[in-house]
C-alpha cells in the first residue's frame, strides 16, 4: 500500500512547520542526486569519447606494413575494427551527452513547478503565522479583561454587604464592574472574530498544503522514475556497445581462423626467393696458380689414357667397352679434361646429381659458375658440389691411380 505525504508531514501544533521543511529537504535532495547521476554520466561521456578518440589513434598509427600474406589482411582487418569500434564509443559518448541533457531538462521544470508551490505555501503561511498571533494575543487579553471583570464585581459584593459603605462609594464600584464587563465582552468578541479568522486562514492553508504535498509526492515520483530509467538505458546502452565491440573482434576472429602458416611461408619464399642451393664455399687457391691479373693460371694436364694406356683397373672402363666409349664421348664432348680427388662423401639429391665417396677420382668437364661442376664417373656424368673436390697433379694422379690398380697381368 502507497503512503501519501498528505497523510504523513503535518505539525504537532498549529506553528510547527517540521513536516513541510521535511518535504523541501527531500526535494533538495533529490535535486542534488539529479546533479549526481548528471555529473557521473557526463564524466563518463567525457570517458567513452576520449576511450574512442584514443582507439581511432592507435587503429591508424599501427602500421604492419611489412607482413604479408594472410596474417597482414588479418591485422589489417584488427586495425579496421578497433577503428570502427572506436567511433561506435564516440557515437557511445553523444548517447550519454542526450541523456544528459534529459536530465537537466526534467531537473529545471521540476525548480520551476516547485519553486511556483513554495511561493504558494509562504504567502499562505505569513498570513496564518500572523492571525495565530492575534488571536494568542487577544485571547490573553480577553482572559484579563475577564479575570479583571470578575475582581470588579466580587468587590461590588463586598461593597453591597458592608452597611457602612456610602451610597457614592457603592455606585463607584458598580460602575466600575460593569465598564470591565462590557470591556471583557468586547474582548470576547475580538478574541472570537479572531479565531473565526485563524480558522478561514487554517483552511485555506490546509487545503493548499494538502495539495501541495501531493505534488511534491507525484515531483518525487517521477524524479525517482526518470532516474531509473536513464540509468536503466544507460546500462543498455553500455551492454549494447559490449555487443557491438564482440562482434567487431568475432570478424576479427573469422579472418584469423583463415590465417594458415604454410600459406604465408609459401607466399613469402616465392614472393623473396633468391636461390635454390646453397652457394659453394670459398675454396684455397695457392699463390703459385694465379698469374698477374690475379686469374688462375692454365695448368696442362694429361688425360690418364695417355699416362697409363694399357691400364685396365676399377672405375675406369677398358678399351673396347660401351664405359670406354662413353668416357671418351665424354671427354670430346667436354673439351680439356681434369682429373680430381672427391674430398667428402656426397649423395645426389636431384636427378642431373651424382654421388660419389671420398678418395675416388673423377673427370671434370665443365666447372660451372655457381660452383656446381659436372663430373664424369664409370661411363655416367652428374653434377657435384666443386668444394667436395681437389685438383690431381699429374704425379698425384698416377701415384692415385696405381694405388687403385688391381693387380693384373701385363698386357700383352
Amino acid at each position: 500500500m502507497a503512503l501519501l505525504f498528505c497523510d504523513a508531514f503535518w505539525g504537532t501544533d498549529f506553528t510547527d512547520q517540521s513536516g513541510y521543511e521535511a518535504i523541501l529537504q527531500r526535494l533538495q535532495d533529490g535535486r542534488h542526486m539529479c546533479k549526481d547521476v548528471e555529473e557521473l554520466l557526463k564524466m563518463r561521456a567525457l570517458a567513452e569519447e576520449k576511450y574512442g578518440r584514443d582507439l581511432v589513434t592507435i587503429a591508424r598509427k599501427a602500421e604492419g606494413q611489412t607482413e604479408i600474406g594472410t596474417l597482414k589482411a588479418s591485422f589489417d582487418k584488427l586495425k579496421a575494427e578497433i577503428e570502427k569500434t572506436g567511433y561506435l564509443h564516440i557515437h557511445l559518448s553523444e548517447s550519454i551527452k542526450e541523456e544528459v541533457q534529459k536530465i537537466e531538462a526534467f531537473r529545471e521544470h521540476q525548480r520551476e513547478q516547485r519553486k511556483k508551490l513554495e511561493e504558494i505555501i509562504e504567502k499562505l503561511q505569513k498570513p496564518k503565522m500572523l492571525q495565530h498571533k492575534k488571536t494568542i494575543e487577544s485571547k490573553k487579553l480577553y482572559e484579563q479583561r475577564c479575570k479583571e471583570a470578575e475582581e470588579a464585581e466580587q468587590l461590588v459584593g463586598k461593597k453591597t454587604n458592608v452597611t457602612t459603605s456610602t451610597h457614592r462609594q457603592s455606585e463607584k464600584v458598580m460602575n466600575r464592574a460593569r465598564l470591565c464587563r462590557q470591556a471583557a465582552n468586547l474582548a470576547e468578541k475580538q478574541y472570537k472574530w479572531n479565531v473565526d479568522q485563524l480558522e478561514k486562514t487554517r483552511h485555506d492553508w490546509e487545503s493548499t498544503y494538502r495539495s501541495a504535498c501531493e505534488v511534491f509526492q507525484q515531483q518525487e515520483s517521477e524524479r525517482i522514475n526518470i532516474l531509473r530509467c536513464v540509468l536503466w538505458d544507460h546500462c543498455n546502452l553500455l551492454s549494447m556497445q559490449c555487443v557491438q565491440n564482440d562482434d567487431c573482434y568475432e570478424e576479427v576472429r573469422k579472418l584469423l581462423e583463415q590465417c594458415d602458416i604454410i600459406t604465408d611461408n609459401n607466399c613469402f619464399i616465392n614472393m623473396k626467393k633468391t636461390a635454390c642451393r646453397p652457394p659453394a664455399p670459398i675454396e684455397f687457391q695457392s699463390y703459385s696458380d694465379l698469374d698477374a691479373n690475379g686469374g688462375v693460371r692454365s695448368v696442362e694436364t694429361k688425360r690418364l689414357s695417355v699416362v697409363l694406356p694399357e691400364l685396365s683397373f676399377s672405375g675406369y672402363p677398358e678399351a673396347g667397352s660401351n664405359s670406354a666409349g662413353s668416357y671418351t664421348s665424354a671427354q670430346q664432348a667436354g673439351g680439356v679434361t681434369e682429373k680430381y680427388m672427391v674430398l667428402y662423401d656426397f649423395k645426389a639429391q636431384e636427378d642431373d646429381e651424382l654421388s660419389v665417396s671420398k678418395g675416388q677420382v673423377v673427370t671434370i668437364t665443365e666447372q660451372g659458375e655457381d660452383g656446381w661442376w659436372k663430373a664424369w664417373r664409370d661411363g655416367i656424368s652428374g653434377l657435384v658440389p666443386g668444394t667436395y673436390l681437389t685438383k690431381l697433379s699429374p704425379q698425384s694422379c698416377s701415384t692415385s691411380l696405381a694405388a687403385a690398380q688391381p693387380e693384373h697381368n701385363p698386357i700383352k
